[in-house]
């Protein structure tokens, strides 16, 4: 068993296709309309382009905005990226203008550090554990 697909639920998919493709530098796999204005909107790693998939979700449901409302309020990243050098990523995307709600923290084994993803959600950068 493997992860396949996992979803962020975003406010704006052409926004979101926009930050997590020109920003944070993942490609587009598939874009397929769904209905009168949504879209079957997946990104992947450049380097894993056959790996798991992320579902750039529209936010229609009112649970969807109440979990991930909730989630951003307390301070709680939806989900949690890879990166090699989460101190130079972190350099890169200040650059690029990101907002940071945590700045690198070095926890002993990883080093962590919180980003907006402009579209509702708190993203989480780490290296990998040793």
């Amino acid at each position: 068993m493997k992860i396949h697909l996992t979803s962020v639920f975003v406010d704006d998919q052409a926004k979101a296709l926009h930050f997590y493709t020109e920003v944070l530098g993942f490609v587009k796999k598939h874009d397929v309309p769904v209905g009168e204005s949504d879209r079957w909107l997946t990104v992947v790693s450049p380097d894993e382009p056959d790996g798991t998939e992320l579902l750039l979700e529209p936010l229609g449901h009112p649970a969807a905005r109440t979990y991930r409302d909730a989630l951003v309020e307390d301070g709680i990243p939806l989900a949690q990226f890879a990166v090699d050098d989460v101190k130079a990523e972190y350099e890169r995307l200040s650059a690029l203008g990101v907002r940071f709600v945590q700045e690198p923290l070095d926890m002993g084994t990883v080093t962590t550090a919180v980003l907006d993803d402009t579209c509702g959600n708190l993203i989480q950068i780490a290296t990998q554990p040793q």
